[in-house]
């Protein structure tokens, strides 16, 4: 069995955690690959006994990996699909973060989690993602053009509100007068999109979620579309320019710039352990159905 690692930082408490996912991995027999940039910082606060190979980019990963290891939180995740894309390999989230909606292995239960892993107590769900070209083509969306969590469109140094010119399958839909609009898959749902008054979409849910934020039409609402929607967006008005993020890279988009999303031909697999599933995470991270008379 043969596992990459991801991470971008961690908190000196985290140490003890870390060390005992490298050391639960090596009990087990698993080769390990970890991020070159996490890697050195291991070193240079673990500095572990083992020395491990290391991987860097997309190219540097391939089938041979049975699964990804995200180390950190929701966004740490976000970034760690950003190596695997199209390969096909799962990834599993372990929270040493905050939330962790996606990241749902705890730090406490690593050593479950591993033997987990080892016994392939587990079960793959599959993960819809948006996709995103520009006309003109933008550079920074040429490389990486796919977000998992949502794709947002939001004003950009102004406090004026910008307009948005969106069409469905080539039908007009809307002029959004808002700060922005959020595009959401399933995944995301439960993240900024719920914060700006979308609903929650269950992983298997074929649909995507258009969320308004603070908009100035008082009758308009999140409105939910099949995943098979293609979308397009143009930004016009007084605005000169606008910010475009995929999950947490962000990039400016120009006035009059045609933005088409849809759904991306592949996805990504999440790894859920037994005993795991995303009503019980809602319950658990959400407090979905919280009441004292319970």
């Amino acid at each position: 069995m043969k596992v990459g690692i991801y991470g971008q930082y961690y908190k000196e408490e985290s140490i003890p955690f870390i060390q005992e996912l490298l050391q639960e991995l090596a009990t087990h027999n698993i080769t390990v690959y970890i991020e070159e940039n996490f890697y050195d910082l291991i070193q240079s606060l673990n500095r572990p006994k083992i020395k491990y190979e290391t991987f860097s980019r997309h190219s540097d990963l391939d089938n041979s990996f049975t699964m990804l290891l995200s180390v950190g939180g929701d966004g740490t995740f976000l970034r760690a699909i950003t190596y695997v894309r199209d390969l096909d390999i799962p990834i599993l989230g372990i929270n040493i973060g905050r939330l962790g909606f996606l990241a749902n292995v705890e730090k406490t239960a690593i050593k479950k989690a591993i033997l987990g892993i080892k016994n392939r107590a587990y079960k793959t769900v599959e993960r819809t993602l948006l996709q995103v070209k520009t006309k003109p083509q933008i550079k920074a969306l040429l490389d990486i053009d796919i977000a998992l969590n949502e794709v947002t469109i939001v004003r950009k140094n102004t406090t004026a509100m910008i307009t948005l010119e969106t069409f469905l399958d080539k039908e007009f839909l809307a002029k959004y007068w808002a700060d922005g609009l959020i595009f959401s898959t399933p995944t995301g749902s439960t993240g900024y999109s719920l914060s700006c008054g979308g609903p929650v979409i269950a992983p298997s849910a074929k649909n995507f979620v258009i969320t308004p934020i603070a908009p100035h039409n008082l009758n308009v609402r999140p409105l939910i579309i099949s995943d098979e929607t293609k979308i397009n967006i143009q930004l016009i008005g007084r605005e000169k320019e606008a910010l475009i993020s995929l999950d947490s890279r962000i990039t400016t988009i120009p006035k009059n710039t045609q933005i088409f999303i849809s759904k991306a031909p592949f996805t990504i697999k999440t790894i859920l352990l037994e005993e795991q599933s995303f009503l019980k995470t809602l319950r658990k991270k959400l407090l979905w159905g919280e009441d004292i008379r319970n």
